[in-house]
């Protein structure tokens, strides 16, 4: 599979690092099965894994890595910050943790989980992730579910650009103004939810449909690489070796610009999951 894990293109990021645009997401993933599930993932040939403290498999995600026989260098691994660890010291201990049950030295990438405005510490928290990148234990830090107001206030108040925003990001939600704003500041978006979560028909869509059948592929195949020729950083998450295979496989065909184009219509502000400014 290495031969196909070469074709999964890379993006390079403001600070320099590159970031594979494909990878495989561990969100809901039972703690219990997470080492099986990332060790089928890698199997597959994803080298790019996205786990956050809150999911309580970081364990599991670090065990399949050390049983993989993947050299380090060859994976990107991200993990979070969660909202209750906000603050300067609160943010370094915890990072702290999150290396020890990954049981690595380092991450690629290190992202600030929710803004948590009512909490209003994500900027104290972003100064602890630029001492985390400047003592090399994150090689990259970036920020999830920020929205302009939230980007504004850390743009003037702190030295380092994040290097992504993770956001919900799907057809029928695609955030221009965030999206927008930060392609302005040299940010790369990274989509999670990227096929919708299952919480509406985007399956049964015309625009993915037409597609799946011009190339020969399944609607979500179809999804994800809209994903990747709008420029966008996605990981799917499968529980399922079949389906993993199925989202990896997406690199032999291209849509054409009216396909791209007609799926980026389907835009309706259609948020399916939590606002950031709700959660806290």
């Amino acid at each position: 599979m290495d031969d196909m894990t070469n074709t999964v293109p890379s993006i390079t990021l403001n600070d320099g690092h590159t970031i594979p645009q494909l990878g495989f997401g561990v969100f809901k993933v039972d703690p219990a099965e997470t080492e099986r599930i990332v060790t089928d993932a890698l199997e597959v040939g994803y080298r790019h894994l996205d786990t956050a403290k809150v999911y309580g498999n970081e364990a599991g995600v670090g065990k399949a890595i050390a049983d993989s026989g993947i050299a380090r260098d060859e994976l990107f691994v991200t993990t979070k910050l969660w909202n209750d660890d906000q603050g300067t010291q609160s943010a370094l201990d915890a990072f702290d943790r999150s290396l020890e049950q990954l049981g690595l030295d380092h991450v690629d990438l290190y992202l600030i989980h929710w803004p948590s405005p009512k909490k209003d510490r994500y900027v104290e928290s972003w100064k602890a992730l630029e001492q985390i990148q400047a003592s090399g234990r994150a090689r990259s830090i970036g920020v999830s579910n920020f929205l302009v107001p939230h980007l504004e206030k850390l743009l003037a108040n702190t030295d380092v650009v994040p290097a992504v925003n993770q956001i919900e990001l799907h057809p029928a939600h695609q955030q221009p103004a965030v999206t927008a704003f930060a392609r302005e500041h040299g940010i790369h978006i990274e989509a999670w939810g990227p096929l919708g979560q299952g919480k509406y028909p985007l399956f049964e869509a015309e625009a993915v449909t037409g597609a799946a059948s011009a190339h020969g592929k399944t609607p979500a195949q179809v999804v994800i690489r809209w994903h990747l020729q709008t420029g966008n950083i996605v990981f799917p998450k499968s529980n399922r070796r079949e389906r993993m295979a199925e989202n990896f496989d997406v690199l032999d065909f291209s849509l054409t610009d009216a396909e791209v184009a007609a799926i980026t219509a389907l835009e309706r502000e259609g948020r399916v999951s939590a606002h950031p400014d709700e959660v806290e």
